[in-house]
């Protein structure tokens, strides 16, 4: 498993939850020069992972999009293999972190929505 860092999620309410609105946010980002680096969508909210979550919040402003949420999270790189998260998920398990949310970025990385960042990193460097 490589290193794993600290980045920004940002929580994105799609108003309305209709086709056109991912299309919309995501244009918004491309706009901006920025990359896409991760994203869930769930019932009209977005998580998202850009290269520049201070210019994507402005991008995601500039078109009516309302940026509700800002949040540390943890981005670790995994291997493209069977178990590989399920070792992940253990590591933190076996230390007492909890999951709020996850979804997966490109590169073969995961995003990782936990109760103590910090400790996720040294749980995950070992």
């Amino acid at each position: 498993m490589g290193l794993p860092s600290i980045a920004k999620d940002l929580t994105v309410s799609l108003q309305e939850d209709r086709p056109g609105m991912l299309a919309r946010a995501a244009e918004a980002i491309a706009s901006g020069g920025l990359n896409l680096e991760g994203f869930a969508e769930i019932a009209g909210t977005l998580h998202l992972l850009a290269s520049d979550p201070r210019s994507a919040r402005l991008a995601l402003e500039a078109v009516g999009l309302r940026v509700v949420g800002e949040r540390e999270v943890v981005v670790a790189p995994v291997e493209d293999r069977p178990g590989a998260v399920a070792l992940v998920f253990g590591l933190l398990a076996e230390t007492g972190i909890n999951v709020s949310y996850t979804y997966v970025a490109s590169r073969n990385r995961i995003v990782l929505a936990v109760d103590e960042t910090e400790k996720a990193i040294a749980a995950l460097r070992r």
